[in-house]
């Protein structure tokens, strides 16, 4: 019986996981400023891979997610290293903290369109 209640758990926890594969759009507030950024996403398991493209070009990113955690970053010409880290909401929301190198930190909120 407890066999069957762990089976069942995992199972029910695997249906519920997050998937972030589409397309997200960003609103980004920074110490500089503000704007906003479109994410291509593909998650596998929990890995996560697509494209940012923004105000710095287009470029490609990678990064995890581990339940309703989330952390993607990438490489960029004129910011350097850029990290977000949020929290999934709802399954169509993400909140979270973000710092793009050389450019300063901030806070995002991204929507699944």
């Amino acid at each position: 019986m407890k066999k069957l209640i762990v089976l069942t758990i995992l199972t029910l926890s695997a249906l519920l996981a997050a998937d972030l594969t589409g397309t997200w759009s960003a609103s980004v507030v920074l110490d500089a400023g503000s704007g906003t950024a479109t994410f291509a996403f593909k998650q596998t398991g929990e890995t996560l891979t697509g494209t940012y493209t923004g105000q710095f070009g287009q470029s490609q990113v990678t990064g995890t997610v581990k339940g309703n955690s989330v952390e993607w970053s990438f490489e960029n010409g004129q910011a350097g290293k850029v990290t977000y880290k949020g929290t999934l909401e709802a399954g169509t929301k993400i909140k979270g903290t973000v710092v793009y190198g050389e450019v300063g930190s901030g806070t995002f909120t991204a929507e699944k369109k």
